[in-house]
């Protein structure tokens, strides 16, 4: 069954518009726009917000291949996009024209552009959707994922996550991401309401609407958590908060360990999960009950998924029926969709004597300082449990030292140092520690490492 069919298939979905608190039926939002029916590509510059959820639900029950973009992007990027890609429609309420597209009423509510010249081109009947990898930075590089890559993601998911048709999922990861996505997937076929919103969850707005509304959960990335607990969210009391999910990346020891404390104490689940866009979304999962024992891990693969390790390189391989078609660089690159057995994660992985795994790092996240290889992500690991969770971003400068960047104030450079010359012998010279007031974040709310090496000066 496609993924448009499970979701329509759900009876309790509600869609709940948080700027109006308007209700839509999901059977509103079924054909409530008027566009062709054809096989052709469409660019969706997409929030979390109530009009973009009704324009990615039309489309997906539609014949066109969905790209969905960052409202944010620059807009010569946008246009350097829609000229490489000839989309015969655009979704961009921030706009009021498009050259070489007129403007399209596809219904009271919706706006669309659509492209003069009509394009017609060859696209692969099974790419339903094409994401980026790069956030904001407009590149033409996308992700193929088939509508059978996504319903199998979404199927993974409701297997181990505790989705109830009672439930009331506040979108605040951006749909645009896969780790957004998934979200929205998996608790439309199987939740009740969809609280439509782009507030922040650092935001004071947004608990105020979880609140209102009773959300029953949350999903963030590790400096999302990190930031929560920085202003005591885990020491408060939300009675309608079931469980939260978390991804991008692995946590430190000491908010494993309040977040543990925080589920007995409040009877709540927490999920760390990995993945990838190019896994359409989730790879593997640590169930809550290990999470004191296995709190680094990113625990065992996802139903019909599994795992291998490279024995030269020790990079974690993915296979599932949840990997993509392959990516497309340029128009032409549309016309074929081939699915791979394999997926190289770009992870370096390891699998413990129980069967659970663990990222010891990016491969591309190495330096070698004089001779010695070394993990930056391990790196900032390490200091985040020896200096009590604080949030740390470390990054090699040019292969002769390491650069520190912290947020607390208060905390001497000097202690860094220490830490990494006990842990990892590193000379306290080879050491560069800056205090910041906050870092760079990419749109999903990982660290911008690019831009946080230009903190350096």
């Amino acid at each position: 069954m496609r993924l448009y069919d499970l979701i329509l298939s759900n009876k309790n979905l509600v869609y709940v518009d948080a700027l109006t608190d308007t209700s839509y039926g999901v059977n509103e939002f079924h054909q409530s726009i008027t566009i062709d029916d054809r096989k052709a590509i469409v660019f969706l510059y997409t929030d979390n917000m109530i009009g973009s959820v009704e324009v990615f639900l039309n489309f997906l029950q539609s014949r066109f291949t969905v790209t969905l973009l960052s409202p944010q992007l620059d807009i010569q990027f946008k246009l350097e996009l829609e000229e490489a890609y000839q989309p015969y429609y655009i979704y961009d309420p921030s706009r009021a024209a498009v050259d070489g597209f007129e403007v399209y009423e596809a219904s009271s509510r919706i706006q669309l552009f659509k492209n003069l010249s009509e394009p017609d081109y060859p696209v692969h009947e099974e790419i339903k959707l094409l994401l980026s990898t790069s956030g904001t930075t407009g590149s033409p590089k996308f992700v193929k994922l088939s509508d059978e890559n996504l319903v199998q993601n979404a199927c993974s998911i409701l297997d181990f996550l505790p989705i109830q048709p009672t439930d009331v999922t506040p979108l605040n990861v951006p749909v645009i991401f896969v780790y957004g996505l998934s979200i929205f997937t998996s608790n439309c076929i199987a939740g009740g309401k969809m609280i439509c919103t782009n507030r922040d969850i650092l935001q004071k707005e947004f608990w105020t609407d979880f609140d209102k509304y009773e959300c029953t959960s949350i999903g963030g990335v590790p400096y999302v958590y990190e930031m929560l607990n920085r202003i005591g969210f885990f020491k408060k009391e939300y009675p309608s908060l079931r469980y939260m999910t978390q991804t991008g990346g692995i946590l430190n020891h000491t908010l494993v360990q309040v977040l543990a404390e925080h589920g007995l104490r409040q009877q709540t689940q927490f999920f760390v999960m990995y993945g990838q866009t190019e896994a359409a979304g989730r790879m593997a999962y640590l169930p809550p009950k290990d999470l004191f024992t296995k709190n680094t891990s990113i625990g065992i693969p996802i139903k019909n998924g599994s795992f291998e390790i490279d024995p030269d390189s020790n990079e974690l391989i993915y296979l599932g029926p949840n990997i993509f078609g392959g990516y497309a660089k340029k128009l032409e690159d549309l016309a074929t969709f081939q699915r791979s057995e394999r997926l190289q994660t770009g992870d370096v992985g390891r699998k413990d004597e129980d069967g659970y795994y663990y990222i010891i790092g990016r491969i591309k996240r190495i330096v070698k300082l004089f001779g010695t290889r070394m993990n930056l992500d391990e790196v900032e690991l390490i200091l985040k449990n020896a200096l009590g969770g604080e949030t740390f971003v470390c990054m090699g400068i040019e292969d002769k030292s390491i650069l520190v960047l912290h947020l607390n104030e208060e905390l001497a450079p000097e202690r860094v140092k220490q830490v990494l010359k006990e842990k990892l012998n590193l000379h306290p010279s080879m050491v560069k520690v800056k205090f910041v007031a906050s870092v760079p974040l990419t749109p999903n709310g990982k660290i911008d490492y690019r831009t946080a090496i230009q903190l350096m000066d």
